[in-house]
């Protein structure tokens, strides 16, 4: 069994993502908002707070790998919940290459002879070493990052104060009457659209839960909103209370550094460069464990090739880690360190996968209601959290127009491998039609794609799913059927009732299954009766039995008197 994460590994290793916004995203509110920069960021951390909510109810109810896919994928349709995971792996992508690029780069203004676009790849190489070695060995390196920033942001915002208080109220009072472009309401919009930005990550903990103990997952949600609650907007304060405003605007690159010269001196400048290149590694380290739980539970459900499921001895996803460190790589290539359009990407991709939690949030409220949780979001709060993310994008792209069409050019090429994987059964047939007319006379070349893509699909269609139940009727069995013909392919399902001693099926249940069968010819329903209980060690039995999957298996929803967590159940997926 691989180790399990306790609270300061699982907060450490997506906390250097989340805490890493403080180094860019104060100065960034400050740009829009000026010397409202504060309240948009306290603005930011109130709809933060609600997504504690939705993320605890959503992934307490389904402690799975996978984010906004899983909590999509078990309660909508399998298409939708792949546009979640297609912009996790586009935001995560960003998030890599970009917060290496800005690493180096403080490390290049501390020792100028480190070559910025080689120095990325080797850093992007290094974490992709670590996380192949094992998330135990990556979390340790993550934890003395974050230390190190909390105490570097800690000793910061204490010599601001002590220069604050010994220098009186001047500058804070003169950048306080500077006027306000847009008017006060205007400002705090756009602040709070950029300073968005400074909550990702907030949703990397959900991608690997499961490697996380039990009861650590929450904790991580309220340690990271903590950080974000107190640092950002603190930071923004304390910058506009020392620094006057046009020079904010002048270093905004790199205000945070400025803001240690000017409180504590040059060795505290030094420390926060130091700090801002470490903790941006960190955020790197974050993107790959994130999308190694995401992929992996992506090409469990056959949405990515399964090649993708081979490990190591350590039980590490290694060809997921090799393929992202190529995307990232290849990506740091093409752009030569220009990381404008990747902005685009990354902005727009993340705060869509927010919303699609939110949205996973209201089904899961809809369509699973009886399904046990630990805690509750609001309906209140539910619906602000989405409409502030969506006035958040559309803040975004007021900004910046050219990102959205950066965003949709990056997009579809994710989009056609997933959706390719998605239709390839309708792809292969029409693939075999159009064999039929380019080659009429049925050559050797013919025979051979004929043969190979046949032979590809059968493979496809073998897989098997099984559905348990011993009570259901024929319209909930439908709506079983439907949900398998729409979403997997396959032609072969197994209704099965785990029956235990003087336990026997509904009476109408055969008959049902014989009705369905004749609905649906094109799918082999086999009717099986296993003797026993319904357990997690029964499930795993029948997966190694049957050769199937967990995740190939699905219940309806469970109501509170289930004796069992979902999370017991392995990969077992609710579809009803």
């Amino acid at each position: 069994m691989s180790k399990k994460l306790n609270q300061l590994e699982a907060t450490a290793v997506c906390g250097n993502d989340i805490s890493s916004s403080c180094l860019y995203v104060s100065a960034l509110a400050i740009v829009y908002s000026g010397q409202y920069a504060w309240i948009a960021l306290l603005m930011v951390a109130g709809v933060l707070f609600f997504f504690r909510g939705i993320y605890g109810e959503v992934v307490g109810a389904l402690p799975l790998n996978g984010g906004a896919y899983n909590a999509l994928l078990n309660t909508t349709k399998k298409s939708t919940a792949s546009l979640a995971a297609s912009l996790t792996v586009l935001s995560y992508m960003a998030t890599a290459v970009i917060s290496a690029s800005e690493a180096v780069k403080y490390m290049h203004s501390i020792w100028v002879v480190i070559p910025i676009i080689p120095m990325t790849i080797a850093l992007l190489l290094i974490f992709m070493g670590l996380v192949i070695l094992g998330i135990g060995e990556s979390s340790k390196v993550a934890i003395a990052i974050f230390v190190f920033h909390l105490f570097s942001l800690s000793l910061l915002c204490g010599f601001s104060i002590y220069y604050f208080a010994h220098n009186g109220f001047d500058v804070l009072v003169a950048n306080f009457n500077t006027p306000v472009k847009g008017g006060i309401m205007s400002a705090l919009f756009l602040g709070f659209s950029a300073a968005m930005l400074g909550i990702s990550g907030f949703e990397s903990s959900a991608n690997y839960v499961e490697e996380q103990k039990a009861g650590v997952f929450p904790k991580t949600l309220r340690n990271m909103w903590i950080v974000v609650t107190v640092f950002n907007p603190l930071i923004a304060f304390l910058a506009l209370a020392i620094i006057p405003m046009p020079t904010v605007l002048e270093k905004q690159d790199a205000l945070l550094s400025y803001l240690g010269s000017t409180s504590g001196g040059n060795w505290l400048s030094l420390l926060i460069g130091i700090d801002a290149a470490l903790v941006l590694s960190g955020a790197v380290l974050t993107s790959f464990v994130g999308v190694g739980g995401l992929m992996k539970r992506m090409a469990l459900d056959r949405i990515l090739p399964k090649i993708m499921l081979k490990t190591n001895r350590r039980g590490s996803s290694y060809i997921i880690f090799v393929l992202f460190f190529a995307l990232c790589s290849s990506i740091l290539l093409v752009t030569r360190g220009d990381l404008a359009k990747l902005a685009g990407v990354y902005t727009i991709a993340f705060l869509s996968v927010m919303i699609l939690f939110g949205v996973g949030n209201l089904l899961l409220k809809i369509n699973r209601s009886r399904l046990p949780r630990p805690e509750r979001s609001t309906w209140l709060g539910l619906i602000i959290a989405i409409i502030s993310v969506i006035a958040a994008i559309l803040g975004n792209i007021v900004l910046n127009p050219q990102y959205l069409a950066i965003f949709i050019e990056y997009l579809i090429p994710t989009l056609l491998v997933v959706f390719f994987m998605l239709y390839r059964v309708s792809i292969f047939k029409i693939f075999l039609l159009i064999l039929e007319h380019l080659f009429p006379d049925k050559g050797i070349l013919f025979q051979k794609l004929n043969a190979k893509t046949k032979s590809l699909l059968h493979r496809i269609n073998d897989q098997q799913f099984v559905y348990f139940t011993n009570h259901d009727d024929v319209a909930t069995l439908n709506k079983v059927m439907l949900y398998i013909k729409e979403n997997e392919p396959t032609k072969r399902v197994k209704i099965v009732a785990v029956l235990g001693k003087n336990e026997s099926v509904a009476k109408n249940l055969l008959k049902d299954v014989d009705v369905l069968n004749r609905a649906y010819p094109k799918i082999q329903m086999d009717f099986i009766e296993e003797p026993g209980s319904f357990t997690p060690e029964k499930i795993r039995e029948l997966s190694q039995r049957w050769r199937i999957p967990t995740n190939f298996m699905f219940i309806g929803s469970p109501g509170d008197k289930f004796p069992y967590k979902i999370q017991e159940l392995g990969e077992v997926r609710l579809i009803i």
